[in-house]
């Protein structure tokens, strides 16, 4: 079992999901909560993110082949899906992609914001969920299952680590630090996706692209 692909899918996490740039968001969200409440919140957060993200790893390669599509295909759909996030991340927003006005409407007349928004669709949204799929799907062994599962597992305790010191660093870093993590992690995030384009097309088109 190779570590540094795990290391690998480790930092995609991190920068597709970006816990630091979603900060000033858990912080608004939270900000008629007490420190437990607020804890609290983070903590179901990011088990739910754990929860979905383990489920997409077991049942991603199974939906794909419930409507016939091809791992190729998905790349190119979820790499580019992962671009467009990007895209957005590098200008310091967190995008119309991850969110709507509509539910940023709902949202602040919701008690719990733990599982909506925050879990789903801010962080385990559209290019989390395509960048799991493709790699479960590459990487199906038990042991690597076993490695996906550990690292995702390690991603929620990192990220609820965030949430938890959520008022600090956002008065250490201020919003400009944390625009300036967010475009970087957004600059690693496009890269991401243009990989995970380019596998997509080199697997549709082997004899083309030699």
């Amino acid at each position: 079992m190779d570590l540094t692909l795990y290391v690998k899918f480790f930092l995609g996490l991190v920068a597709i999901i970006n816990p630091v740039g979603l900060l000033p968001v858990f912080v608004s969200l939270t900000s008629h909560q007490t420190e437990a409440e607020r804890n609290h919140t983070g903590k179901v957060a990011n088990f739910a993110v754990v929860v979905i993200l383990l489920v997409t790893i077991v049942a991603g390669q199974h939906i794909l082949n419930m409507f016939s599509i091809s791992l190729s295909a998905f790349r190119i759909a979820g790499g580019s899906l992962i671009a467009i996030i990007a895209m957005s991340m590098l200008q310091g927003k967190l995008g119309e992609v991850k969110r709507n006005q509509e539910e940023d409407r709902e949202a602040s007349g919701m008690e719990s914001v733990a599982v909506v928004p925050l879990a789903l669709p801010l962080m385990a949204g559209p290019g989390a969920i395509s960048s799991v799929i493709v790699f479960a799907a590459s990487h199906n062994t038990l042991m690597d299952l076993i490695a996906m599962f550990v690292t995702v597992v390690i991603f929620g305790l990192l990220s609820f680590g965030l949430f938890r010191m959520a008022p600090m660093i956002y008065k250490v870093l201020g919003k400009t630090g944390i625009n300036v993590i967010t475009r970087l992690m957004g600059l690693l995030m496009l890269s991401i996706g243009i990989e995970v384009i380019a596998a997509g097309f080199k697997g549709m088109f082997p004899n083309l692209l030699g």
